[in-house]
């Protein structure tokens, strides 16, 4: 009860007392923009550990950390020399290892979701010449070698470097090809489903190159049609490996730029594999992650730069799948002797420390929690930095531990959700402050835990909050008749009454590992759930089985059957908030985008008794038409999971359709590609099911861009209202109820109230 009231008052003060409501519009959410919040942008900071660099005004700006002082202009385009053909636009900047150059990029164009190209160009400090790094075309991921006299790019699939001294240039790789083989970047599906982009990488003695080669002649290719105002339209034809089919074979090969000799890893004879990851681990040493295509089996590979043999340095094995967000959690230490890796080995992720022979020195962390994000290891203090939700899995507090596995403390632990940015030294860091009901703040701490100076706190939105009214996101938690216990949140409608019956929409992504339920700022998307609570609609949110931040087995159980055990848990959660007194069950909507369109046609689908409608943005329709590396991991293949594919796709169940239907699709969707909703709709036409589609030519999976986001929200806002709106409340007294409703009545049980609570426990 203390927790409620002192909830109760949080709100209060966010909120105030006896002010005028002005009502939110979606031409001021997706238009306007007026509700974005101000952001603190990703800090570069310099090696000193209290300055950092920003773009801006297209300048690179430093700022001391402790005061947010300008000390200088580090690089004026007006200020620069040389002949270098740069148009005097600065869209990134990466510093040289010791800070004297920089690599400028300039006319970036965007290709998937982490690629593009662009001109780039090497700045020196000391003379202020810039330099034009390649003149025949926009290149891929310029980067310095460690000693900053060289220069690694991609162009047309090949791998380059320049020298820095001598101005040459050197091809290393010579067989680049389109939609078939691709040095030093990599394939559609690694991008996506693997997350990263760049796929070379220098050794630490700036001599080597580690870069792989995917040869993607035997994938499959997927066509999508663009319009352009012309008498044809554009075909974007590119390589896509969907359920079962082909992969890219990948190679790593070490280029040796001294001695010009070029060596392939010894990767085993099985070539269906994954290459997630290679990182080195020295000088002499690479180190590659191999993952088999069922993606359960990993292992650590250490290859001889110079020979290519590989030994083993690590192997784990679930009897699910190696969850990817493991892949980025290693660090070698400096000695040369050890390495800290995180594991969800326990059943909840967490950190250890290894030798190089592979051994467990010790376990870091250890509990019931799960270990979020990995900072990093300030090894001359002998401590490690990460994000956890030891507080509670609706939360992410910040801490740092001994590398000997002791003195655990805490560095940001403030309810809701703490991310942080250490500098260089980790003498300072910046931590990120939100909570579902409060926009982010950036604070700025020394190594003691100091406050010293908050740089944004997003005070001018908070004071919109006050002139809008916005409602408070209420957490709650209720147990399914699976004995599961469920994380939630509402936000109930202006000027509530708890005798009314109010219209629901339930919102959700429910993917493997996602969390949707948290103590954490919902971002745009708020507005518009303020807007319709403006209106009269109660929106709610429910975390199922599944999702992450409660480990393991609560996320992994849904292992080879997507979408059936989230089903009946976003069902049974429609069927809680229906019981509520102050809902009307026979008015319930879910919406969802991208895996939560796919969860939103399956709860209209199989839930028809309990959703009158559904709108699905970018829906996955059927699993054996999405990508290799993504299902696979959790389904395996069509072949071997067949009942698992057809019992949990939503198109052999269109002929239960009963409410309202709105599909919604880019045509220019790379990612789930419309054909998913083009299958869809012939199969709720073959069905006779009657249902609304919108398309959106040329966008990606985003749907974004001018008016299109207005135009999306505009549509789905009507078509709720048409469907579930408010204004359909039948009258409070001698009203008809339903028989669900009327037993709930009588028992009595209304006037229990949902677990309030900012910090719900596992």
């Amino acid at each position: 009860m203390k927790q409620i009231t002192l909830i109760a008052l949080a709100i209060a003060t966010i909120w105030g007392t006896g002010l005028s409501q002005q009502n939110i519009t979606l031409e001021a959410i997706w238009k306007n923009y007026e509700f974005f919040p101000r952001s603190v942008p990703g800090f570069n900071f310099l090696k000193d550990g209290k300055h950092y660099t920003r773009l801006e005004d297209n300048k690179i700006q430093q700022y001391d950390l402790t005061t947010g002082t300008l000390v200088a202009t580090i690089f004026n385009p007006a200020a620069t020399e040389g002949d270098s053909g740069f148009d005097g636009s600065v869209d990134g900047y990466t510093f040289s290892e010791d800070e004297n150059k920089i690599l400028i990029e300039s006319g970036t164009e965007p290709i998937y979701r982490r690629s593009s190209r662009a001109n780039f160009f090497v700045y020196d400090r000391s003379t202020r010449k810039l330099t034009k790094l390649f003149d025949r075309g926009k290149q891929l991921y310029a980067t310095f070698n460690p000693r900053a006299d060289k220069v690694a790019f991609v162009f047309e699939n090949n791998l380059y470097f320049r020298d820095l001294a001598t101005g040459n240039l050197a091809q290393l790789t010579e067989d680049g090809e389109q939609n078939k083989i691709i040095n030093g970047s990599t394939d559609w599906v690694y991008e996506e489903e693997l997350s990263f982009a760049q796929a070379f990488s220098w050794s630490p003695d700036g001599q080597h190159i580690a870069c792989y080669r995917f040869d993607e002649s035997e994938v499959k290719q997927f066509t999508m049609t663009n319009y352009h105002d012309e008498l044809y339209p554009e075909y974007y034809t590119f390589k896509y490996p969907k359920v079962g089919e082909a992969n890219s074979k990948v190679d790593i090969f070490v280029y040796n730029l001294e001695s010009g000799k070029a060596v392939k890893a010894d990767l085993g004879a099985e070539q269906d594999i994954y290459i997630p990851r290679v990182k080195w681990a020295g000088p002499g040493q690479l180190c590659i992650y191999r993952l088999n295509r069922h993606q359960n089996e990993l292992e650590l590979l250490l290859a001889d730069p110079e020979t290519g043999k590989t030994s083993r340095l690590l192997y784990e094995k679930s009897k699910y799948y190696i969850s990817e967000e493991l892949y980025d959690d290693l660090v070698f230490l400096e000695g040369g002797k050890q390495f800290v890796w995180a594991s969800e080995k326990d059943g909840w992720k967490h950190l250890y420390l290894y030798d190089m022979n592979g051994r467990e020195v010790r376990q870091l962390t250890k509990g019931q929690w799960e270990v979020d994000a990995f900072y990093g290891v300030d090894e001359k203090n002998g401590r490690l930095y990460y994000q956890a939700a030891e507080k509670s899995p609706l939360e992410r507090q910040v801490y740092s531990i001994g590398l000997d596995g002791k003195d655990k403390q805490v560095l940001a632990g403030a309810a809701g959700w703490n991310a942080a940015q250490f500098s260089s030294t980790y003498d300072y860091y910046v931590v990120t402050h939100s909570t579902a009901n409060s926009p982010a703040s950036y604070t700025v701490y020394d190594r003691k835990g100091k406050p010293l100076r908050v740089i944004e706190e997003n005070r001018q939105l908070k004071e919109k909050m006050q002139a809008y009214g916005v409602q408070p996101v209420e957490f709650f938690r209720f147990t399914t008749g699976d004995g599961v216990e469920l994380n939630g949140w509402m936000i109930k409608p202006r000027d509530f009454k708890e005798n009314r019956q109010y219209p629901v929409l339930m919102t959700q992504y429910g993917g493997p590992g996602s969390q949707e339920a948290i103590d954490h700022w919902l971002g745009l998307d708020y507005w518009w759930y303020q807007m319709l609570a403006q209106e009269g609609y109660v929106v709610a949110c429910v975390d199922n089985r599944g999702t992450g931040g409660r480990g393991e087995e609560f996320k992994k159980m849904t292992y080879m059957q997507l979408g059936h055990y989230e089903t009946i848990d976003q069902v049974e959660a429609a069927r809680y908030l229906g019981k509520l007194p102050y809902t009307d069950p026979a008015r319930i909507a879910i919406f969802g985008w991208s895996y939560g369109g796919y969860m939103s046609s399956l709860c209209i689908l199989k839930g028809n008794d309990v959703f009158k409608a559904a709108i699905a943005v970018a829906p996955v329709t059927n699993w054996k038409w999405y990508d290799t590396i993504y299902t696979e991991r959790f389904m395996r293949t069509y072949k071997e999971n067949e009942d698992g594919y057809r019992n949990n796709s939503p198109v052999y169940f269109a002929d239960r359709l009963k409410g309202d239907y709105l599909l919604v699709h880019g045509m220019g969707d790379d990612n789930v590609h419309f054909q998913h909703t083009a299958e869809m709709a012939n199969a709720l036409i073959a069905a006779n099911k009657q249902f609304e589609t919108y398309f959106y030519p040329n966008r990606n999976h985003g749907i974004y861009g001018g008016n299109t986001r207005l135009h999306l929200y505009t549509k789905m806002t009507g078509f709720l209202k048409e469907s579930i709106g408010p204004g359909q409340e039948r009258p409070e007294k001698g009203r008809e109820v339903s028989p669900v409703k009327k037993e709930y009545l009588k028992s009595g049980r209304q006037k229990e109230k949902p677990a309030l609570s900012p910090a719900i426990k596992q």
